[in-house]
């Protein structure tokens, strides 16, 4: 079995985010860029199931600017086999990326697609379940356990209310979520076999997809500064102040 892992560029978790003065967007200029946490998790449980013998080879796709061949590279040298760099300049939206996979997976025939649940730069949590209805395959969402047998995969997935494990048929769709697993730092030699792995480069117009934004951001704001907290020296007087800031009637 093939598993497909699409990965994205984002700007690095430990940066501190600055909002363009424009407003028109956050700074990327001079900012270390990485792969997404949650494609990282993703790429790990591609890794861990083909080194439980599931599957045969994993294949890594990302759409983005060229600089996206370095995040590639990154989970080929965790253990990914080849990579798919669809190179594209501009701002990149779920639906539109949903598509591409869509002609990815059909040209490549994975028995499996795992990607993270969301990108922590627009948070937008879609294109799994995008390219599920593109696709018409089962999915498995937010999951923190996957265990794949024979022609299945259950999932134990996250919801509200604790814990829901679903039986998907072969081939699926999972997102992950934070607590499936702890990703493996990529050794120095790994490192190395990495820059002799394949990566066939592409474009959208290979695949047919119009890549123009279907949304338009309008303003993009730092969140509000929170105030200082104060000290009480009492029950009533720690009452009057809620009642004073209307938390409380």
């Amino acid at each position: 079995m093939k598993i497909l892992v699409p990965v994205k560029r984002v700007v690095d978790y430990n940066v501190k985010v600055r909002v363009k003065s424009d407003q028109s967007g956050v700074e990327l200029a001079n900012v270390k860029m990485s792969m997404n946490p949650f494609d990282e998790i993703a790429v790990e449980e591609a890794i861990r199931l083909k080194e439980a013998g599931k599957a045969e080879e994993i294949i890594v796709v990302s759409v983005g600017p060229k600089g996206a061949t370095e995040t590639i590279r990154t989970a080929l040298a965790m253990g990914g086999d080849r990579g798919i760099l669809v190179e594209h300049d501009g701002e990149t939206e779920p639906l539109a990326v949903a598509k591409i996979l869509k002609s990815i997976v059909e040209a490549e025939g994975p028995g499996l697609v795992i990607l993270g649940k969301q990108a922590i730069d627009d948070d937008c949590n879609q294109t799994g379940q995008m390219l599920a209805q593109l696709l018409g395959w089962p999915q498995g969402t937010f999951a923190s356990k996957v265990v794949v047998n024979g022609s299945d995969v259950d999932v134990t997935r996250e919801v509200d209310g604790g814990l829901e494990t679903v039986k998907l048929t072969l081939p699926a769709i999972v997102t992950t979520d934070l607590r499936l697993n702890e990703p493996r730092y990529a050794s120095l030699p790994n490192i190395m076999k990495a820059k002799k792995k394949p990566i066939d480069e592409k474009t959208p117009a290979d695949y047919g997809v119009d890549m123009t934004p279907r949304l338009t951001t309008l303003k993009v704001e730092e969140p509000a500064k929170r105030s200082a907290g104060i000290k009480v020296a009492s029950v009533e007087e720690l009452v009057a102040k809620l009642k004073e800031k209307g938390v409380i009637a």
